[in-house]
């Protein structure tokens, strides 16, 4: 029997068509959130297409995690764009991102047409939610803050999220850890390959990285001078999406933040959606998709799932797009690579404080409720039960507690 063929990249361009197919078989088929994500991206686009080999994968990886917002969908649209262009990175963002966003918008639809306040299966799915962010807490506090120096990092952040919850907050806690990495901590052992030409000019990037910037700054702006509902809601996500370093399950207490606080989202609707965020595949940013449904003010429904989708998922595109001409100054720089150590520790100590409140003080009522999210954090914790059927399991346990 021949050896198999090395997995080298394809030489030929592809398709957006092509990247978009692609893209949507993993957005119908990625249970599990990010870290799940990065195997099945590796099973399709390296084992499966050839479209890169195992080390281009691996420097898209670095990039994605090195920029704010969610990896996995950022490692998509860098894919996308390296097989097909711009179009291709939008390609495989829509194909990937579609399928829950479309579920979780119907879900949040449902949400707001019928009284959820005390179903039992909704507590069931916030209990899920405990269990889901403890486990991640758990996984990224091994890969992130494996030794003492990073573990008081992310003690000392989770303290200042816990007893300083603004808007504002998180960010100020990440670049306190990209300052204290950056001078104290010492970064993992990094290969830099060679160079990787890029799909987009440095003018494009420069042009996508001054476009980021400038709705940053300017929505709010825009935002204060009476530009509407509309305007607050897209810039209230484009600002978790610009925000958030880590992804996922970090974006909870931004988001939380930015639609529990102003009371656009009640707790309960907000657990209960990223509940019935876990099982569904896909990216967990599209968890947005539920709350632009059921925000208070118009517009919600449909309008305000789109408005929110693609405000959160907006700054990803921009940054992708501008860092691509870069990376390959980025990845060979070290002092990038120690904040980003501190910044990564930071980001375990965010997620720490978010599972404590809103998650934990708002799902965790009486001792059976701690049983059954200690349950589904066991189930988790083996590896052999999927997300999906965590979440089923919880959300049934919550209705029998409810008819008992």
């Amino acid at each position: 029997m021949a050896p198999p063929a090395p997995l080298t990249a394809s030489p030929a361009a592809g398709s957006p068509i092509e990247v978009f197919a692609a893209a949507l078989r993993l957005g119908l088929t990625s249970f599990g959130g990010p870290v799940a994500h990065l195997g099945y991206f590796r099973g399709e686009y390296v084992t499966r297409r050839r479209w890169l080999d195992e080390t281009a994968f691996g420097d898209l990886v670095a990039l994605a995690q090195l920029l704010p917002g969610p990896a996995s969908s950022q490692l998509g649209i860098a894919i996308g764009t390296r097989r097909a262009g711009m179009v291709g990175g939008l390609a495989a963002w829509f194909g990937f991102t579609l399928p829950s966003a479309i579920a979780l918008t119907l879900f949040g639809l449902v949400a707001t047409s019928v009284d959820l306040a005390g179903a039992g299966w909704v507590h069931g799915l916030k209990l899920a939610a405990v269990a889901v962010v403890a486990q991640a807490v758990w996984a990224m506090a091994g890969s992130l803050a494996p030794d003492w120096p990073r573990r008081i990092v992310a003690l000392i952040a989770a303290g200042v999220a816990v007893f300083w919850a603004t808007p504002f907050s998180q960010v100020a806690i990440i670049a306190g850890g990209a300052i204290v990495g950056r001078l104290l901590l010492v970064p993992p052992a990094a290969t830099v390959t060679g160079p990787e030409p890029s799909p987009i000019s440095r003018r494009v990037g420069v042009g996508a990285l001054a476009l980021g910037a400038g709705l940053l700054l300017g929505l709010p702006v825009l935002r204060s001078a009476g530009g509407g509902q509309p305007v607050a809601l897209f810039d209230a996500f484009y600002r978790s999406g610009a925000l958030v370093f880590g992804g996922g399950h970090v974006v909870l207490p931004l988001l939380h933040a930015t639609v529990v606080e102003p009371g656009w989202v009640t707790d309960g609707q907000f657990l209960a959606g990223y509940g019935a965020a876990q099982a569904v595949p896909g990216p967990l940013f599209t968890f947005a998709a539920f709350l632009g449904t059921v925000v208070g003010p118009a517009p919600n429904g449909v309008p305000g799932a789109v408005i929110a989708t693609v405000a959160i998922f907006l700054p990803s595109f921009l940054l992708i797009f501008g860092a691509l001409p870069f990376w390959d100054r980025l990845r060979a720089s070290v002092g990038v690579r120690r904040a980003l150590t501190g910044t990564n520790a930071a980001v375990v100590g965010i997620l720490l404080a978010a599972l404590y409140t809103p998650i934990w003080t708002s799902a965790i009522a009486a001792p059976a409720d701690v049983v059954v999210a200690a349950g589904g954090l066991g189930l988790l914790l083996t590896g052999r039960v999927p997300p999906i059927a965590v979440v089923g399991l919880c959300a049934l346990a919550g209705q029998v507690l409810a008819a008992a």
